[in-house]
């Protein structure tokens, strides 16, 4: 959906709601949209704001809004993450909001930097020394963002956040610099290279 939001020179969000017709869906992209000040951002250089994406998992639909650095050496921060997701009535709401913080956590870490490799059909990866996973320390300013829908028994809430995760980072490095990846995790090494490879000035 971004690749042809970009080809027709269209705001992501507005492309996506310019095709949508579903009231539920929009209603969770607007309101991610809004939390996220998606018409507010400043534009830099080397600064990208996640082009929308949104899913329909076990009739939950989330949205994430992620803005992002890239600095020299194509080094990153995630700096917020915004969630805007409508899985009904929520009977714990805290209990709800912390399912889908652990969720962006997680696909933090297999978008950014989780990744086995291989070596004579041998995992060379066997501890926590090689295959990095999310710290605390470099984990973003995260908003979970419950989507008020009274008229919806209780969905599924678990998993949808973390599902889309690589996209919509590959979506705000592309934002920011105008160079799109297709490969998970989103290394600085990979971004680096591509950046190299584009004949498009970043």
């Amino acid at each position: 959906m971004d690749l042809m939001a970009s080809s027709a020179k269209a705001d992501p969000l507005a492309f996506r709601l310019a095709h949508l017709k579903n009231p539920r869906m929009r209603k969770v992209l607007e309101e991610a949209a809004r939390s996220f000040g998606w018409d507010e951002f400043p534009r830099k250089l080397g600064r990208g704001k996640e082009s929308p994406a949104s899913i329909t998992w076990a009739r939950t639909w989330p949205r994430r809004q992620r803005s992002r650095s890239i600095r020299k050496k194509a080094t990153f921060q995630v700096r917020r993450l915004v969630c805007a997701q409508d899985m009904g009535q929520v009977i714990n709401p805290e209990g709800a909001r912390m399912q889908i913080e652990g969720c962006l956590m997680m696909g933090l870490g297999y978008a950014l930097s989780e990744e086995i490799h291989f070596q004579g059909g041998e995992i060379r990866d066997k501890n926590f020394d090689t295959y990095r996973i999310p710290r605390f320390s470099w984990m973003p300013k995260i908003e979970a963002v419950l989507v008020e829908n009274q008229g919806l028994p209780p969905q599924g809430g678990g998993e949808p956040a973390i599902t889309c995760m690589g996209a919509v980072l590959a979506n705000a490095v592309y934002d920011a610099t105008r160079v799109r990846l297709f490969e998970l995790p989103l290394t600085p090494e990979r971004i680096q290279k591509a950046m190299t490879r584009s004949p498009q000035k970043n």
